[in-house]
């Protein structure tokens, strides 16, 4: 299993994570500013010019979860890692990616008072040979807290199992979280992801509207981006099928009827993606005012919205949005429509 150590930058992360290995049997320290100070010296200028925090690669986050697993099958036991995560669609990410690979993670966060942080962050030691290092380091900490807020405010205390660190040592810290991962205080989190696809994978999608005719967009928290309602056909399942049980998994929507085709879109594989085939159906519209509101939160579903169709156009990735297009002048005409990578054939 992992043991994240979150929290807000100086609130000893680092620390409690060298104590805490000591305390749970079997444990390896996994650093991933490591992966993220690698990066700096792989990706070129440009790349790194182009994002404020090694965070926002999206390879950071695919190296972070590919390298603990790797680092799982070396050691086993279990990994302690202390990283900052204060954008909840990166954490879902990462742990999704982990879900997915059958890793549970349990969430820790080191919570001290602000005015405990800003001391800490003031009397934090620093490498001497960093250039304008204790400038730098100390204000990009102070210039964190706020974002640590936020994310205090939206998800993270409910995500998180918290520890108040204000009078603690690093020491009795650790010994807390050891004691919380031993009895279960700390669960494992709640978060849904598939396996990475191996081949071509058949998908199906539901449009489901509202009186005003929006069509119903939903950011999962297993992958990253707004999408319809649905998932992958699963061995000997019908899409259509698939298609209203997704609904029910991701929005505790139960349809009546089976939808009807819309669109069937062959996806080129880019790689690493394989693509596939894709299917959307006409779920029709939704009486909203009679309990067929999705459900939040939920273990699939950060968020969800209706929008018109050029809203859609600044959530979706131009070829999902090119297949809702389509799907709509079907609807429109009653036909279903062939493309391919979102193009009528």
């Amino acid at each position: 299993m992992i043991v994240w150590i979150n929290g807000a930058f100086g609130a000893g992360k680092s620390t409690t994570a060298r104590e805490l290995i000591d305390l749970i049997p079997n444990s390896t320290l996994f650093d991933p500013e490591v992966i993220g100070g690698a990066l700096t010296h792989l990706l070129p200028a440009k790349r790194l010019a182009e994002v404020g925090d090694y965070q926002d690669l999206p390879s950071w986050r695919r190296l972070v979860v590919d390298t603990a697993a790797a680092m799982l099958t070396e050691v086993g036991g279990t990994l302690v890692v202390p990283m900052t995560l204060l954008r909840q669609e990166y954490r879902d990410e990462i742990f999704g990616g982990l879900a997915a690979r059958r890793i549970p993670v349990r969430h820790v966060l080191l919570a001290p008072a602000e005015t405990i942080l800003r001391e800490r962050i003031e009397r934090r030691e620093l490498p001497p040979d960093l250039p304008d290092g204790e400038l730098r380091v100390r204000q990009w900490a102070y210039d964190h807290i706020e974002p640590y807020h936020a994310a205090l405010a939206s998800w993270l205390t409910a995500d998180a199992h918290p520890v108040d660190t204000s009078a603690l040592t690093p020491y009795e810290t650790a010994w807390r979280v050891a004691e919380a991962v031993r009895t279960g205080d700390v669960p494992v989190c709640d978060i849904v992801q598939t396996p990475e696809p191996t081949a071509e994978t058949l998908a199906a999608g539901v449009l489901l509207f509202d009186e005003h005719d929006r069509v119903l967009l939903v950011d999962p928290t297993y992958k990253a981006g707004w999408e319809f309602p649905g998932g992958v056909v699963e061995p000997g399942e019908a899409p259509a099928r698939a298609g209203m049980r997704e609904v029910t998994e991701e929005t505790g929507i139960h349809l009546d009827d089976v939808p009807r085709l819309l669109v069937v879109d062959w996806e080129r594989p880019v790689p690493p993606g394989y693509g596939g085939l894709r299917l959307l159906y006409d779920g029709g519209r939704l009486d909203t005012d009679r309990h067929q509101r999705p459900v939040l939160p939920g273990p699939e579903l950060r968020e969800w919205r209706f929008v018109t169709e050029e809203e859609a156009a600044d959530l979706l990735p131009p070829v999902r949005y090119e297949r809702l297009r389509w799907a709509l002048r079907a609807r429109e005409r009653g036909a279903a429509l062939y493309l391919e990578a979102g193009v009528p054939v």
